[in-house]
């Protein structure tokens, strides 16, 4: 592996959690969004990764080590959360209530989104970690002719 390899796989990493935390922004600011443009309450998302460009375990054993065996980390779905169920309060006087005056407000629990922001921006800093890592053996390598 080069350093340039190592320094793309680092980066894919920080836009993976860069795009992970704006997701997560955008849960946060709409934890309260009873209606969207379709006239339902928003979803939260969620991300979908995947490891780009891989070689399959069994080649990289075969004895074709030279070859990659991963380059790095991709987003490939922005989906919406299914699984977790939506809140409903009783609120007759919301503009937004069933007859029965019910709301139905988004699946979006701040405190979780809280704990994943901080696992992605420690995921981020990790990355910048290896980074800088990368590029001072680099540059250690360098001066080795000096």
């Amino acid at each position: 592996m080069s350093v340039i390899d190592a320094m793309n796989i680092s980066a894919s990493g920080m836009t993976a959690q860069r795009l992970r935390m704006d997701v997560i922004s955008q849960n946060i600011a709409n934890v309260n969004t009873t209606r969207d443009e379709d006239g339902n309450p928003y979803k939260r998302k969620i991300l979908v990764f995947e490891e780009r460009n891989t070689t399959p375990f069994a080649q990289v054993l075969g004895g074709k080590m030279s070859e990659k065996a991963g380059s790095g980390v991709k987003v490939t779905e922005i989906k919406a959360d299914d699984k977790t169920p939506m809140k409903v309060v009783y609120d007759p006087s919301h503009p937004d209530a069933n007859e029965e005056g019910y709301v139905t407000y988004p699946n979006v629990n701040t405190v979780t989104e809280m704990a994943n922001m901080i696992d992605a921006s420690r995921a981020y800093e990790a990355n910048i970690t290896a980074f800088n890592s990368i590029k001072s053996m680099a540059l250690k390598g360098l001066e080795i002719g000096k």
